[in-house]
């Protein structure tokens, strides 16, 4: 597995601690937007300090191949953080499986950047990793992620109660799947 990769209109890269600016930029533009979305944050998130030590733990992570966190850029932009897409909980052996997250600024949203990223990195999951199935668990509520995941071609498994302890409360996430031998259906998609 490469550290970058380029799709026709984006670069996804693992970083190193010395992009901690950049990445603090990408949360603090859209943070009420993504903080709906994610468990809450520890106060000292949104310091440079601590975005420095999340991408050298991110990027030992992903050394050994237990986590990824790929930041994405516009080729036309590519000091700008727009996305990421993460993979992790990753499992080998008779398991071959990870778990999906990803997170788009709201003005690099219904522009196919989510559906092209995403599709490089379960390129990626599938035919470098060799893993055989990948989960992305989802609030109900959230239609246009659902919407994204059966775009993708992810089936809908049910709903896998009190999942994440978020906002004060234990919350139900909707399970979907995509599964190594469906994954041609959905590659081209743009």
């Amino acid at each position: 597995m490469l550290f970058t990769y380029e799709t026709p209109r984006l670069i996804l890269q693992v970083l190193k601690p010395e992009a901690a600016e950049a990445v603090l930029d990408f949360y603090m533009r859209d943070q009420l937007y993504f903080e709906q979305f994610e468990p809450d944050r520890m106060p000292q998130f949104y310091t440079l300090n601590f975005q420095k030590n999340m991408l050298r733990v991110e990027y030992n992570a992903a050394i050994k191949q237990s986590s990824v966190r790929f930041y994405i850029f516009c080729k036309e932009q590519p000091n700008l953080i727009i996305g990421t897409v993460c993979f992790h909980s990753i499992l080998k052996n008779v398991y071959a499986s990870c778990e999906i997250g990803y997170k788009f600024s709201q003005s690099f949203q219904h522009q196919g950047y989510a559906t092209e990223a995403i599709n490089k990195v379960m390129e990626i999951i599938f035919d470098e990793l060799k893993l055989h199935r990948i989960m992305a668990m989802v609030l109900p509520g959230n239609t246009p992620s659902i919407r994204l995941l059966e775009r993708l071609g992810f089936s809908y498994e049910g709903i896998s109660r009190e999942h994440l302890f978020m906002h004060g409360a234990w919350r139900d996430h909707a399970q979907y799947c995509m599964l190594a031998g469906n994954y041609t259906s959905s590659r081209h998609i743009q």
